[in-house]
């Protein structure tokens, strides 16, 4: 009897333990659904909010992908067991063990552990195929519609965001226009639309969520910036076992709300500008000024920062080398003490002081260069010495020339032997390998014997003449960064360059390394308060960057320098939650004030920040300096303040329309909004008696008013000695305007609201001025025809630039 009760008693027993037959399972949030079949893939991506299904129908949806030498493999079996489940994929029987965790707002997996880790090359959560197509945040790892968002974010630094389409885990950006998939956007530059990155990527009639972990035990040789040829080596992170990620859905306009609640209970970088979050405080979008400074003219620098009402101050070059950082020594004689002394003049004053870096570039002045070069300098690939070589070759004998013959992206040719480092100005065609025309103790390294069979490393350099390092010394470099900012007490700073550290083969992976290790190093003082940007985005810098700020002035004139770019830009930031800035803008001493208040005008209406990079030369010359100075003050405190409307911010996007603002009072403004003309009153050459003077059509959507103009002469070519004299300006056929000055080449005729003329040379300081204010003649609300003629003097190609405006004013509070 016994013996059929233990009988019983087992058989219940064996009834309700966990079966091991495949099983189906949901995870729940707030807002949020997800259901896997029992194979293991997504069925339902579920909106609780709005009752809506988001799963993509027709695509493969593996809640993990798995690479097997040159196989991707799906999972073919999901069982669950408490808080774990286990996939099954049919290659080995691999078993990958997921450990998961159900939050209010969002869900963590966690890859806890996997069969035959040394088979598995590559684990990928996803690609989660949604239905969303709007809005793709392709860095930020969000696709979103006007109701509803959902995400992937990657949990710890070691998880990548998109997938391992490159053995570089360079994350590609790319061109909506290149895959030959136009979705319907706005016109004009809205138009063209730029990725960076695929942790989120568009498809046809959707989106994917993305994010993967290699197993980097093994050195690899790989494709990477430029070389075919390449040696990634091993780095020891724990492998593809602790790869981690949150999903969330939630309403649109909780997206970010909802990150920053990962960011606080994951552990995630979260930094603050002074108790606020970075991506959300408005100081991360503070425009401040780019200015060279020493310790003389430090008072000058911050004396025409806070002129502009501006609170940041940055210097543009400061270092003698980059590796060390050392500082330029004229400029800061005690190297670091100095700088520190310096941002403890400005901080006294109210402004911060930062500075731009070049991340991991190495400069061939810099001590991991020269005497002796660091072993840790990043090398494309190693041969040996195939005979010994005396001090004195000039051809150095190599097994193989693999490494040292990709001359794309090599601009110094040098190699490291022990503590020399040679520079040769090509490889044989043919064996025996060699290295020839040879310079010898290059950067001054020491030329030295070397023995057959020694190792020789092809040097990783990039195109600015500079060495870069591999992941020990990019550690040993961004700890020394933080070392800088923590001695000193800088406040900002930009990674320009970031990129540099594809040269561990680690692509962005080494750029998030980099930046976390100094993140993780600043003191919690600095890290509740610095800002920072990066020329290179990845998906978990999202969370260390405070923005970015791309654009230079380098190209064209001030309003033409990458402006298509710039406005591009814009985009990228509103769909992957950013703080907008507009980039680097370069005051020179022809800058005008129309130029700066174009500028001022689109960072209102995209609430973004800029750089403003000035010279002493540029601003002591400038004959309207004050004026420029004044307006960045008067627009950027009526930005901070949040002043304009939405129908404002839309308008002022838009590149061809134009303004001026002036401070009325305490929190009030006065915004002048302009139709402009433009035309060209060309020299002419005609028979006698033929009238030379052109005619101008312009339209006054506003009501009738005083006429307003800024006129420019163009030389022309060969002609800096142009002049137009006896200009008058006819409108409607009634009232005609003599000008009283004449006007040379480079000048600026200028007449304002207040009836004042002057008259400027090509870098706006006052030559002549008349008040003519009761004979300006009056536009007319409609259509305005005027008929303008001068006297030119020259060789026959002047030409005067009229641009002719008129205004309406608004109060804005």
């Amino acid at each position: 009897m016994m013996d059929q009760v233990y009988k019983l008693i087992l058989i219940v027993f064996i009834a309700v333990l966990p079966k091991v037959s495949a099983q189906e399972v949901t995870f729940e949030t707030k807002h949020l659904k997800i259901a896997l079949d029992e194979r293991g893939h997504i069925e339902s991506l579920f909106d609780r909010v709005h009752k809506k299904e988001y799963l993509l129908s027709g695509q493969a949806s593996p809640f993990l992908t798995l690479r097997v030498g040159e196989n991707m493999v799906q999972p073919e079996r999901l069982q669950v067991s408490g808080d774990q489940m286990s996939l099954f994929f049919p290659v080995e029987n691999i078993e990958a063990r997921i450990e998961f965790r159900e939050h209010e707002e969002y869900l963590t997996f966690e890859l806890t552990g996997i069969t035959s880790p040394d088979l598995v090359e590559v684990v990928i959560w996803g690609p989660y195929p949604t239905s969303v197509r709007e809005i793709i945040g392709e860095a930020v790892g969000v696709v979103r519609n006007g109701e509803f968002a959902i995400g992937i974010q990657a949990l710890n630094v070691k998880t990548l965001g998109g997938y391992p389409s490159q053995e570089s885990d360079i994350e590609p950006a790319y061109d909506i226009f290149e895959t030959g998939d136009l979705v319907d956007v706005d016109s004009g530059w809205r138009n063209k639309k730029y990725y960076r990155g695929q942790t989120a990527k568009v498809i046809e009639n959707g989106s994917v969520l993305q994010a993967y972990t290699r197993n980097r035990s093994d050195n690899r040789v790989i494709e990477n910036w430029g070389h075919s040829q390449y040696l990634a080596p091993a780095f020891e992170d724990g492998g593809v076992v602790g790869s981690k990620i949150a999903l969330f859905g939630c309403p649109s306009d909780q997206a970010l709300t909802t990150i920053g609640t990962i960011e606080v209970a994951e552990g995630l970088p979260h930094p603050t500008i002074n108790g606020a979050w970075a991506k959300t405080a408005k100081e991360a979008t503070a425009s401040y000024l780019i200015m060279g400074f020493d310790g003389k003219s430090l008072d000058k620098a911050v004396s025409l920062t806070k002129k502009a009402g501006l609170k940041y101050l940055y210097h543009g070059g400061p270092f003698k080398t980059w590796g060390h950082f050392e500082l330029n020594q004229e400029a800061f004689p005690d190297n670091w003490k100095s700088l520190k002394s310096y941002v403890d003049r400005a901080a006294a004053e109210g402004v911060h002081l930062g500075l731009h870096t070049l991340s991991n570039f190495i400069t061939t002045n810099d001590p991991y260069v020269t005497p002796v070069p660091d072993p840790r300098l990043a090398i494309v690939g190693e041969s040996t010495l195939e005979k010994p070589i005396d001090a004195s070759a000039k051809e150095i004998p190599i097994a193989s020339p693999v490494f040292f013959n990709q001359m794309e992206n090599n601009s110094l040719h040098a190699a490291r032997i022990g503590n020399e480092i040679v520079r040769y100005r090509a490889v044989s065609e043919e064996v025996p390998w060699r290295l020839l025309d040879c310079i010898r103790g290059a950067y001054g390294t020491q030329a030295s014997t070397h023995l057959e069979g020694e190792a020789i490393g092809k040097l990783m350099d990039h195109g600015y003449k500079v060495f870069l390092s591999n992941a020990e010394l990019s550690e040993e470099i961004a700890l020394t960064l933080a070392r800088l900012f923590n001695e000193t007490g800088l406040m900002q700073i930009s990674f320009d360059g970031l990129e540099g550290v594809w040269s561990t083969g680690m692509g962005q992976y080494a750029r998030s390394l980099f930046t976390k290790t100094w993140y993780d190093h600043l003191s919690p003082e600095l890290r509740s308060k610095i800002i920072n940007d990066a020329s290179n985005p990845s998906h978990f810098n999202w969370h260390i960057n405070t923005r970015y700020n791309w654009g230079e002035p380098w190209y064209a004139g001030f309003r033409e320098s990458q402006t298509n770019y710039r406005l591009m830009n814009q985009d990228f930031y509103k769909r992957n939650l950013l703080p907008a800035m507009l980039g680097w803008f370069s005051m020179s001493d022809q800058t005008s004030l129309e130029d700066t208040e174009w500028l001022l005008a689109r960072a209102a209406g995209f609430d973004a920040g800029f750089a403003f990079n000035v010279s002493f030369a540029a601003v002591d010359k400038n004959g309207i300096s004050d004026e420029i100075f004044e307006a960045i003050r008067t627009w950027e405190a009526a930005r901070m303040a949040g002043v304009f409307s939405d129908e404002q911010k839309t308008l002022m996007q838009d590149i061809e329309n134009e303004y001026h603002l002036e401070a009325k009072g305490e929190g009030e403004w006065v915004l002048y909004s302009y139709k402009v003309g433009r035309h060209e009153h060309k020299q002419l050459i005609r028979q006698p008696g033929e009238p030379v003077h052109s005619v101008m059509e312009f339209g006054n959507p506003y009501s009738e008013q005083p006429m307003q103009f800024l006129l420019k002469l163009n030389g022309g070519e060969n002609n800096a000695g142009a002049a137009a004299s006896n200009l008058t300006m006819e409108v409607n056929n009634f009232h005609s305007l003599e000008i009283p000055f004449a006007i040379h080449a480079g000048q600026y005729l200028k007449l304002d609201a207040s009836g004042i003329m002057r008259l400027y040379d090509a870098s706006w300081n006052v030559l002549q001025e008349a008040n003519i204010g009761d004979r300006v003649p009056k536009l007319k609300n409609g259509n305005n025809r005027l008929i303008i003629d001068s006297d030119f003097s020259g060789n026959g190609n002047a030409s005067i630039h009229v641009e002719l405006k008129a205004s309406v004013k608004s109060s804005v509070k």
